[in-house]
């Protein structure tokens, strides 16, 4: 017969107990132990650790913070960057937003930014830029160094490389 002593039941004779054969106190309100349930965590943490885990870099949180409907538009220009600047380091920590940058040269080697301002997600170059391609930039709103896209429109990828790569060119031409 067992009797029950709080969470515990226990047994006058060892073996009595569902749960855990050969002891004296049962856990009364635990389950019926799996034999494999330890041996198939173990495995999965094993399979877990041998997985990389990717960092993510603080374009992609700068991204992530960003309202859901820009969130497409933002990876797209960044996207267009990356392919018209091919080797260019990526940070954020010259004005806190994604940039990019050749080192060597001045601004820290900085070119171009972009960023998201409700309700444009805007793209920073190298003010003459802006001055050379102004019959391009006629339907978007600008400022000296800023070209601003509409969130609701498809982004002019082929544009912002071509924006892209002046700024490059505009940086590099400076530094002779």
């Amino acid at each position: 017969m067992m009797v029950p002593t709080g969470r515990f039941v226990k047994s006058p004779n060892r073996g009595e107990c569902p749960n855990s054969p050969g002891f004296r106190y049962c856990v009364l309100d635990k389950p019926a132990r799996n034999r494999n349930a330890d041996r198939d965590v173990k495995t999965q943490r094993r399979e877990n650790a041998t997985v990389p885990k990717r960092k993510t870099s603080e374009v992609d949180e700068y991204i992530a913070k960003c309202p859901k409907e820009a969130r497409g538009g933002l990876v797209k220009i960044r996207a267009a960057i990356r392919a018209a600047a091919p080797g260019a380091t990526e940070r954020t920590d010259y004005f806190q937003m994604p940039g990019y940058s050749y080192p060597g040269f001045d601004y820290d080697g900085m070119f171009a930014w972009f960023s998201f301002k409700s309700p444009h997600i805007r793209l920073h170059v190298r003010p003459p830029v802006i001055q050379e391609h102004r019959k391009e930039l006629a339907g978007y709103p600008t400022t000296k160094a800023i070209v601003s896209f509409p969130m609701g429109e498809p982004m002019p990828i082929t544009l912002v490389k071509k924006l892209v790569k002046g700024s490059i060119r505009i940086m590099k031409d400076r530094s002779k």
